[in-house]
């Protein structure tokens, strides 16, 4: 059945087929001696319905004229079933095509031939005058009020359709949206995993370089902080790949006071000297604020290692506040001017400051970043954590 619609809207001339069988065997009104090869002269005047679809006005006006002209010869008046019918089907065309100004001047038409026809032939029916004047009007008026359904009806299917296709295309914008914040996401986490690790990397190793000759376990210890930098790094990588294979439910465990002890552990290994204070209590804390808090530490001290000279030192500071129904992580990340060389000049990607933006805008908090007066560096953010 549905193939069968779907073929009948591609086709709709089969539609007229029926119509057509009509007009065929549509018997004329009265009776004539003349011979039936004459009797379907008017068929030629009915051709022109079969472009009615593409030229609703032409062949209304076609239709119109042909039956005028035929009603006006005694042999092909009386066909009047046939007649009415076509200008029926005319005027209902142009109705659900939406020319309502037109269909009107083709109604007008319309009764003004009835009624013609009525005054000039009406009298030698059995019906009577009056019958042969009005008795065809209702089946004009059917038609104009059918033109009205299908066209609302029509009205009513494109607006359907046009609302499903917005629909289709709101979520294909939504799906766009996601793609492109996961994507955003993915970026930041990278850059943060790697931005540190790499910086541990590259300032140990132009340390060792420089200690080569001097210290020999001095460059000892700064390849085994080397390894342990890479090794890290590549625990946070495969940790970032479950998550993106598996999705958020099988993420491992969010770093917590622990790793920020490690993280600072490994700044302090390239020389300066970084100081850990942690006030209140981690537990409780969504794993995506502690992941979040992490973050922000980890990239304030990469911008010190990138930034500051090589005896700067620095400062942590996080308040986890107390649990509740409202908790602020306030998170201070300092470090001095120091007064020795700057440090190798790295690589950036210019998204450090703006991804901490971004994780604090996610817990609707504040991030102020700026000089200090000694020369240094400051980054403050706070976090607010309400309870879901």
């Amino acid at each position: 059945m549905l193939r069968l619609a779907e073929r009948i809207r591609a086709h709709p001339w089969v539609t007229d087929l029926p119509l057509f069988a009509c007009f065929i065997f549509l018997a004329p009104t009265g009776s004539s001696p003349v011979p039936k090869a004459i009797l379907l002269v008017p068929y030629l005047f009915l051709l022109p319905l079969l472009w009615r679809r593409r030229h609703p006005e032409i062949v209304a006006v076609l239709i119109v004229t042909g039956v005028a002209a035929q009603s006006l010869v005694e042999v092909w008046a009386y066909d009047r079933g046939r007649c009415e019918l076509a200008m029926a089907v005319a005027l209902y065309t142009m109705v659900r095509a939406g020319n309502r100004r037109f269909a009107a001047v083709i109604a007008v038409v319309i009764v003004s031939l009835d009624v013609t026809w009525g005054l000039t032939w009406g009298a030698t029916t059995e019906q009577g005058l009056e019958v042969a004047i009005f008795a065809t009007i209702p089946l004009h008026v059917a038609a104009w009020a059918l033109g009205e359904f299908f066209r609302a009806r029509q009205r009513l299917s494109d607006e359907e359709a046009a609302k499903a296709e917005l629909a289709a295309s709101e979520q294909d914008a939504r799906a766009r949206a996601a793609v492109a914040e996961e994507r955003t996401r993915i970026a930041r986490e990278l850059h943060d995993v790697l931005a540190h690790s790499v910086s541990v990397i590259v300032i140990n190793a132009e340390g060792a370089k420089l200690m080569r000759h001097k210290d020999p376990e001095a460059v000892d210890r700064t390849l085994d902080t080397i390894g342990k930098a890479g090794r890290d790094a590549l625990a946070e990588l495969r940790r970032l790949l479950e998550v993106l294979h598996a999705g958020e439910t099988v993420r491992s465990p969010q770093p917590a006071v622990a790793e920020l002890r490690d993280l600072v552990e490994q700044v302090s290994a390239t020389g300066r000297e970084v100081g850990l204070r942690v006030t209140g209590d981690a537990d409780g804390l969504p794993p995506s604020a502690a992941l979040q808090a992490y973050r922000i530490v980890q990239e304030a001290l990469t911008n010190m290692i990138k930034h500051a000279p090589g005896d700067a030192s620095g400062t942590v500071e996080i308040d986890f506040s107390e649990e509740g129904p409202r908790r602020d992580v306030r998170i201070e990340v300092t470090n001095t001017g120091g007064s020795g060389p700057p440090a190798p000049r790295l690589p950036s990607s210019g998204r450090g400051l703006a991804g901490m933006a971004q994780r604090v805008e996610m817990f609707h908090g504040t991030l102020d970043t700026g000089p200090t007066r000694d020369g240094g560096y400051r980054v403050a953010a706070n976090l607010v954590v309400e309870a879901g």
